[in-house]
């Protein structure tokens, strides 16, 4: 959930409660995801000076489309609102999170997805004209329904960021891992309520 979310108006809490699904309140803002196996992550850290666009949502939303839809070239691809679709369904949401001269945004893309896993998520009380009151299932769709499979995504997206910047990989198993603030925490919610 995005900092700001609050449980009882984004899920259904005795799906949560009766499966025990683990929810994680992150530090950024944007909505509600489910997080399994088939999930897809990107996540840019930039500093201002290092990338010519304007450091707000808007610029940054259509320079990151940019780059999927050219890595991807999947017919139908772009930006509509603050989601990454396909023709009118959701593939991809995001969340921001912006401070002086640097920013994050990060990216949940659908590689597939359990349509049991989606009824825990209610219809969020703020959502994008385009969906239209969808159910889960009617608005959003899979990576894996327009070819190719995750591996390949990722060595075509790796491919254009080659093209972009200049890429050093490493194993993020080499990084210490330090807790990053107190608002990135798993929330108990037999304590909420």
């Amino acid at each position: 959930m995005g900092i700001s979310g609050q449980p009882e108006q984004l899920l259904d809490l005795s799906k949560v409660r009766e499966n025990t699904i683990p929810v994680i309140k992150r530090f950024s803002g944007g909505g509600t995801v489910i997080v399994d196996e088939h999930t897809l992550f990107v996540t840019f850290i930039m500093a201002k000076e290092h990338l010519d666009v304007a450091p707000y949502p808007e610029p940054i939303l259509k320079w990151s489309a940019d780059l999927y839809a050219t890595a991807w070239n999947i017919p139908g691809f772009h930006l509509r609102e603050n989601d990454y679709c396909i023709g009118d369904k959701k593939c991809g949401g995001n969340a921001q999170y912006m401070k002086k001269d640097r920013w994050l945004h990060h990216t949940s893309f659908l590689w597939d997805y359990k349509p049991e896993n989606m009824d825990v998520l209610l219809l969020p009380p703020k959502r994008p004209a385009y969906r239209q009151n969808r159910t889960h299932d009617d608005f959003l769709c899979r990576l894996r329904a327009f070819g190719n499979d995750p591996k390949t995504r990722i060595d075509q997206f790796k491919a254009e960021l080659v093209k972009r910047f200049y890429i050093h990989e490493f194993d993020l198993k080499s990084l210490e891992m330090k807790p990053h603030r107190q608002a990135t925490a798993i929330m108990n919610l037999s304590k909420l309520f």
